[in-house]
């Protein structure tokens, strides 16, 4: 099939961010210094850039720190009205230490603060379709399991595979 045969596709951004906690379980959300909204860390997913790729170094730009990034735990299919679709990844951070914690600065100046938060704490603090891909991410961290989203929530696929 030549490139012009084709039919239209989607082609949405992608974006990944981190799911971080604290020793106490509470996950990390960001004050951005360019939005009002709180986020977690992570951004968009540059070209020839893996969504993995590029949540290490979001990470690294934002909050000064390299943690080992873990295992994918969602992927979200977003449609923006007005700005596009968007595919979004969450990966495990893990457990940031007193250390790590002591060692995050904010070298790009993207984000002026963090801070930990329980789960149960998320709605009314993010924006309704964060909180729960949030919400969603540490369920899949703690069951093990990674779950594939639309508008932050799971798709609810019977077993035939059909809806």
């Amino acid at each position: 099939m030549s490139d012009q045969a084709w039919p239209p596709v989607a082609r949405p951004g992608v974006a990944a961010g981190a799911l971080f906690s604290d020793d106490g379980g509470r996950v990390m959300v960001v004050r951005p210094t360019y939005k009002p909204e709180l986020d977690i860390p992570g951004g968009l997913v540059e070209p020839a850039e893996t969504p993995y790729e590029a949540c290490v170094r979001e990470v690294g730009e934002e909050l000064g720190i390299r943690p080992p990034v873990g295992r994918l735990l969602v992927v979200d299919w977003a449609p923006y009205p007005g700005r596009g679709d968007m595919v979004l990844f969450v990966f495990d951070g893990g457990i940031l230490d007193a250390g790590t914690l002591g060692r995050i600065t904010f070298p790009d100046a993207e984000l002026s603060a963090y801070e930990f938060r329980a789960v149960e704490e998320l709605d009314g603090l993010l924006t309704e379709r964060l909180a729960r891909r949030i919400k969603a991410a540490a369920e899949a961290r703690d069951s093990g399991r990674t779950l594939y989203l639309e508008h932050g929530l799971p798709l609810a696929v019977p077993r035939d595979g059909h809806r």
